[in-house]
Order: C-alpha cells, then sequence, then structure tokens
C-alpha cells in the first residue's frame, strides 16, 4: 500500500508559485487590447494602459488611431514591439515646438531631419533615451497597436 502511495504521489505535479515580479502575457491577450483600449481614446486619438511596474523599467499598451506627438524622454529608453496594424516610426532630428511636458519629458508637433521607418506586427524598435521619436499611422492603417517596455 506505501508503495502506490508514493507512486502516486510522485505522478502529481511539483506545485510552484511564480517568482516574484514576473508577468505574462500572451499574443492573442495583447492583440485584444485595442478593442479593450478603443473606447478610452483621447482627443489626441491614443489611449494607453500600464501593464506593471518594476523598478527601473514598466511596461504599458498603445493603441492609436492618429498620429501621436513628437517626443522626447531624457533619461528613458523605449522599447516597442508592435501588435497590430501599421505605423510610421521617426526617430531622430530635431523635435519641432518641444516643450517640456514634465520631469525630462519634451513634447512637440514633429520631428525635422528624422528617419522614417515602416513598422507592423511582430517589429521591435529600441528606442534610446534623449532620443526624438514620433509614431505616426501609415497610409491606409487604421490604428496601431504596440507594447512600450520604458526603461530608466
Amino acid at each position: 500500500m506505501n508503495k502506490l502511495i508514493l507512486v502516486f504521489a510522485l505522478s502529481l505535479p511539483l506545485a510552484a508559485a511564480e517568482p516574484a515580479g514576473f508577468a505574462y502575457w500572451s499574443g492573442t491577450e495583447l492583440k485584444a487590447y485595442g478593442k479593450k483600449l478603443a473606447p478610452k481614446m483621447s482627443p489626441q486619438k491614443v489611449a494607453t494602459e500600464q501593464l506593471g511596474k518594476w523598478g527601473n523599467h514598466s511596461t504599458m499598451m498603445a493603441y492609436r488611431e492618429g498620429d501621436g506627438e513628437a517626443e522626447v524622454h531624457e533619461k528613458v529608453a523605449d522599447i516597442f514591439v508592435v501588435q497590430a496594424g501599421e505605423g510610421i516610426l521617426v526617430v531622430g532630428g530635431t523635435v519641432i515646438g518641444g516643450k517640456s511636458t514634465g520631469p525630462c519629458e519634451i513634447r512637440g508637433k514633429s520631428i525635422q531631419g528624422g528617419v522614417k521607418k515602416k513598422i507592423g506586427p511582430g517589429d521591435v524598435c529600441h528606442i534610446p533615451a534623449n532620443t526624438p521619436h514620433q509614431t505616426l499611422l501609415a497610409p491606409g492603417s487604421k490604428s496601431i497597436s504596440y507594447v512600450v517596455v520604458k526603461i530608466e
């Protein structure tokens, strides 16, 4: 009888808790964020939701139905992971009409002299701190959604 109990006990999966700070979002869940965020659209045609924050980095979901402002995060790098839709990422150059919108944050109307990269599902972009960038909708695209990892 003891042998039978031992065999049964060894066949059970070991219960393990997820490590502190671990987070998981499935691709299906991330792609569905567009529908979830669309009703929360700002007058600037963008909606965001923070997914998590840990020490020097955080994650958020961004959904756009219009062009974004030019922005510079003086001390924060961004990593974009495009989930759905298509856009044009403008990086580098000079922010036109840049104004401080908070500590170490600058926003402006557009970028002059930047490099344009077409972005779509599955694309990953690393934008170093203190680098002007702007997300625009690609011609013919109605929206774009992407995960943003912010690293201080």
